[in-house]
């Protein structure tokens, strides 16, 4: 991947004066279960700059899944305002907010959300098919995206055909596929075995490289630290945000696993 920028840019080169490109204002979030109130956002704020790659992260409970819901239009606040690109969107419509996410944001999940008796290119097809692509269309730009992270020769297997690296990589690409401006990545390597996890993260730096926003979800402190951001939430709230000075190289990492183990690509 090449020698990191350094820590006054960001991955994409650009400087702190980055514009923003997402940000929550005095989020809140609160389910009625039954007679208990449960509180999982207490009054979040957060900016995220155009081209930087940021980790939410807390332990189980703390309410960053939540955020991430929230900031990825899957869910919305109980209080409190969510921009996008400049754009008000907590209070659109569910098909105007189905079109912001289906033009702006790629997701990425643990558990890698595909369809089982559907092939790699087909699946990375399906936000195309929302978004009213032509067929040529969607599979030449599905193809390009597999192609994009290692797959182009696992266009027509299965899901049960693929590793759990390369599940997740055909997840990515279809995140990559509508050609979004930021990918919200919720433990994407929590289901993997170590140099798998380094190959999709380093993939995700290398995006990142190329200027998309990510946001990383995770309880981990070595998976943050790939990040150059890392936000920490507790019980609903930010309780810190730090610059990370050394940056871990996830392509660093999978190659001197591979060495050590002899291994291949994930």
């Amino acid at each position: 991947m090449g020698d990191m920028p350094e820590m006054g840019e960001g991955v994409s080169g650009r400087r702190d004066d980055a514009r923003v490109i997402l940000e929550a204002r005095g989020v809140t979030k609160c389910y009625h279960l039954g007679e208990v109130d449960v509180h999982a956002l207490r009054g979040v704020d957060l900016s995220i700059c155009d081209g930087r790659m940021l980790s939410l992260m807390g332990p189980s409970g703390s309410g960053k899944s939540t955020l991430m819901h929230i900031i990825g239009l899957l869910d919305r606040p109980t209080e409190g305002s969510v921009i996008v690109e400049g754009e008000e969107v907590s209070r659109m419509s569910p098909n105007e907010l189905a079109a912001v996410r289906n033009h702006r944001i790629g997701f990425v999940f643990q558990s890698f959300n595909l369809l089982a008796r559907t092939s790699a290119l087909a699946n990375v097809e399906l936000p195309l098919v929302y978004a009213g692509v032509s067929g040529s269309e969607r599979a030449r730009r599905a193809r390009e995206a597999l192609e994009r992270v290692g797959l182009g020769d696992r266009l027509g297997h299965l899901p049960n055909q693929l590793s759990g690296g390369e599940q997740q990589r055909v997840a990515i690409a279809r995140a990559l596929v509508t050609e979004p401006s930021i990918v919200l990545a919720d433990e994407p390597t929590g289901n993997l075995d170590s140099i798998s996890g380094h190959e999709v993260m380093a993939i995700l730096q290398e995006l990142n490289i190329h200027g998309i926003t990510v946001v990383l979800v995770t309880h981990d402190d070595s998976v943050a630290r790939h990040a150059e951001r890392i936000v920490r939430i507790r019980d609903g709230l930010v309780v810190g945000d730090e610059r990370v000075t050394e940056r871990i190289s996830a392509a660093d990492q999978r190659d001197a696993v591979a060495e050590e183990t002899g291994g291949g690509r994930a």
